[in-house]
Order: C-alpha cells, then structure tokens, then sequence
C-alpha cells in the first residue's frame, strides 16, 4: 500500500485469480488450467527465476509465498510483489523476465509453458480476455503499489500493507481481523520502501495506539479496523 487518500484497494494486496470475473466471463476456466500443469516445490530461498532468464512459463503459486524483487544499484533490494496461494507470476514478462522471484517459504507451483498458454488463448478466445483481465489487475495493483511508496508515510504504508492481508483473508473465507505476518520485518521494509527499524518502530506504535495486538512478532489481531482503515486512507494522523 499519503497526503493523498488510498484507493479503495489496498496496496500490497495482489489480486487472485480465484473466483475472479471480468465483465461477463468467469477467469476460473484460465485458472483450472494453470492448476492442470506441471508441479514444481521450491525450497524456502530458492528462485523460481532470476532476472535475465527467459521467460519461458507462468506459475500459479498452490501453496507457499513468493517474492518478486529487484536490486538496485547500490545494493539494496526492493520487493515489488508478493504472491500468495491463488496468485499468477510471470504473465506480463516479454521474452525475459524482469525482476527476481523467490520462494519465502517452501512452495508449491503449478507451471505451464508460455507456448502452450498461447495456443490456449488461440483456441479459446474467453481465455485471452481473461487473461487480459489478470493483466490489467496486476498493472492497477502496481500502480497502486507506486502511489503508496511515493507518497504515503510509514504509518499510511503499514496500516495498508496490514489491510491488503486482511482483505485476502475475507476474500478466502477466513477471518480478516487476525493475520498471520507471511514475511519477516525486514522482507516487510523492503516491500514498502522503508528501513527495519522503522518497520519495528511503526508496528509498536500501532499496538500502543491500541489498534492491533501483535504476539510473537507474527500473529497480528487488528484491534480497532476502522481507525487503521483511515490512516491508511491518510484521513487519520500518523502514528508517531
């Protein structure tokens, strides 16, 4: 996931493709065949891809955490995705991919070659509508991503990221007020461009401002859903 207000998706919440439907067609059809292909497990920090290497399939994440990155220059590493159990990587990549994918924890995919998705497409025209459609939520969920990092505070950045994962455990059936952290602090810092310390630091003001409880450094309640919807709106002051 402002001087400005949030949309009203939060950032850091990358749309799925389960259960999703654009205009008058079902995108569950391009799923199942995603699911149809080849299963692959990734160890926790191994890659899925590295930046470079041709973009030869496209994974469906069955179980498990996937990190999209890229490094900078000087070294440090910015997260620009996260993928959960449901999402799809690797669909907009030309002939190569552009950033890093790892697993954060072990993972499961299914992967089919991106050949045989374009025949798919060819055979089934839905199919290439859906896929449009997946396309297109990811491009809006980056530049959702885009806004945040810009323009939003660290409390606005944190309260938005703590949403995304709310909102994806509603849309899963389980309960959106008590998430489990799928990354650690510094994972977290480097998807919403900020430093470990602050991350720590804006996560204690949160639990002292009374709107989440946090045990164990991974299990966050979300105490107050409405004062933390508004800060991440930016129609709240920042927590100091």
């Amino acid at each position: 996931m402002l001087a400005t207000a949030l949309p009203s998706s939060a950032p850091f919440a990358r749309p799925s493709l389960e259960g999703a439907a654009t205009g008058s067609f079902d995108t569950n059809a391009f799923a199942r065949r995603l699911i149809a292909g080849e299963v692959r497990t990734y160890d926790a920090k191994s890659h899925l891809y590295y930046e470079g290497d041709a973009a030869t399939h496209v994974y469906r994440i069955a179980s498990g955490n996937v990190s999209v990155y890229r490094m900078m220059p000087d070294g440090r590493r910015q997260i620009v995705d996260l993928a959960y159990p449901g999402d799809v990587i690797g669909l907009g990549a030309p002939r190569t991919h552009g950033a890093n994918a790892q697993a954060i924890s072990t993972t499961r995919v299914s992967c089919v070659p991106v050949a045989v998705l374009h025949d798919m497409v060819r055979r089934d025209p839905t199919l290439g509508l859906a896929l449009c459609g997946a396309l297109s939520r990811d491009l809006q969920a980056a530049q959702d991503r885009l806004l945040a990092v810009g323009r939003c505070s660290a409390s606005e950045r944190l309260a938005g990221f703590l949403l995304g994962l709310s909102r994806r455990n509603a849309r899963n059936g389980e309960d959106p007020g008590v998430i489990v952290l799928p990354i650690t602090r510094s994972d977290i810092a480097d998807c919403l461009g900020l430093t470990t310390e602050t991350v720590s630091r804006t996560f204690t003001a949160f639990r002292g401002d009374g709107l989440i409880d946090l045990e164990q450094g991974v299990l966050v309640t979300i105490l107050d859903m409405k004062a933390l919807t508004e800060l991440a709106q930016g129609e709240r002051r920042a927590v100091n």
